[in-house]
């Protein structure tokens, strides 16, 4: 009987994952960063990118190119994601006087998106990167597939650490700390 419970809710999680990003593909009209990223250096391919923010206007990433940058891959319909954002804010206060930025990438439609972001406050750029933006994580080495997914850049254009899950503020304090 517990495991039929446990399998049973396992199918729904898997199915509610797939849903969503189902969903983000439908409500975005398609990718908003190319759902087939050009090969070779990630950095660059998000670079290249421009997504939509959250307020609908598109942004060249490119502005935050020789900056030491945290990128969060997330989705208002993933739980850690949701529950790792205050921390992510209030490193992005601390940290932005050192001049590091932070950035959400929604792998999510710009309706969810921007619904989350009327409960829930922010202090970091929000944009809309749809599925494409599940092919972005991957080319940084995601290759679950999985969220949040937070990639810290250098100045440099170095990647200079991944990590799949929600973030432990030291382990990301003390890489920010070397920068």
């Amino acid at each position: 009987m517990k495991t039929t419970r446990i399998l049973a809710a396992l199918v729904v999680a898997v199915a509610a994952t797939i849903g969503g990003f189902y969903a983000g593909h439908v409500f975005t009209g398609g990718d908003s960063v190319a759902a087939t990223p050009p090969a070779g250096n990630p950095v660059d391919q998000l670079w290249q990118a421009t997504p939509p923010g959250a307020s609908g206007t598109a942004q060249p990433l490119a502005s935050f190119k020789g900056k030491p940058v945290v990128v969060n891959f997330w989705a208002s319909w993933c739980g850690p994601c949701v529950k790792e954002m205050p921390a992510l804010s209030a490193m992005q206060r601390e940290y932005q006087k050192k001049g590091i930025t932070f950035i959400g990438l929604g792998v999510d439609s710009e309706k969810n998106v921007n619904d989350f972001l009327k409960k829930v406050h922010v202090d970091y750029p929000v944009y809309i990167t749809g599925l494409g933006g599940a092919d972005l994580a991957r080319s940084f080495g995601n290759n679950a597939g999985g969220l949040p997914f937070t990639v810290v850049i250098d100045a440099k254009e170095t990647v200079r650490s991944t990590k799949l899950g929600e973030v432990n503020e030291a382990e990301l304090k003390k890489t920010l700390d070397a920068l």
